[in-house]
């Protein structure tokens, strides 16, 4: 009876953190537009339900994030960057640089719900209390998440990335650099406030077996 309930209140939280992540993902709450690129807080989210449920609900949540991110750059693009994080662009050229745009758009917010979940994981049996470490697993995958997708951005489109922003190729990695600093930072700092709030919370309310069920 109590693996039926706890199995009956992670399929409800995971089903209420897809349409969270959703809504978000639809709206401009989600992503909020920049001159460079869309600041997110798609993120916190992610981090916060792959706490809970773990590094394999984790991946499916940066899944819907990487969708939403590519609905929008398709359909309501904003950013001078948008070809990024849309593989159907016309100004991505062959199956490569489409490829490119998946990895960017889906894979690293993938691996972001996969980082939190593992590292949580990682965290939570140490000597580190729960207090300390939501805002440290918060604050490092927030930070993880930025420098995967603006790096990824400096090695696989740095000469667009030039182009789009009528610059020096010479001049891209300040820019990046610039965009991790500017956005990252406040992301990441948002990031480890309010997922230590909501986990601190949450955790009270949701109390099944999360050593043995989640993955």
């Amino acid at each position: 009876m109590n693996d039926r309930k706890n199995t009956t209140k992670r399929m409800v939280t995971l089903a209420m953190f897809c349409a969270i992540i959703g809504v978000l993902g639809m709206t401009n709450i989600g992503f909020i537009p920049l001159p460079l690129v869309k600041a997110t807080t798609m993120h916190i989210p992610v981090i916060l339900g792959a706490i809970l449920l773990g590094p394999k609900a984790g991946a499916l949540f940066g899944f819907i994030f990487g969708l939403c991110s590519m609905w929008q750059n398709t359909f309501n693009a904003t950013s001078v960057l948008y070809f990024i994080f849309s593989p159907f662009s016309p100004e991505l050229e062959g199956v490569g640089e489409i490829l490119k745009s998946v990895w960017i758009t889906m894979g690293c917010r993938i691996l972001l719900g996969i980082f939190a979940g593992f590292l949580w994981k990682l965290l939570k049996n140490t000597k580190l209390n729960r207090t300390f470490s939501l805002p440290i697993v918060a604050l490092t995958s927030s930070v993880f998440h930025t420098v995967a997708v603006m790096g990824s951005i400096y090695i696989l489109f740095a000469e667009k990335y030039a182009q789009a922003k009528d610059v020096a190729r010479e001049a891209v990695f300040g820019l990046v650099l610039t965009t991790v600093t500017v956005s990252g930072i406040p992301e990441a700092i948002a990031a480890a406030i309010i997922v230590t709030a909501l986990a601190i919370a949450l955790f009270k309310i949701v109390k099944y077996d999360t050593e043995s069920k989640e993955g």
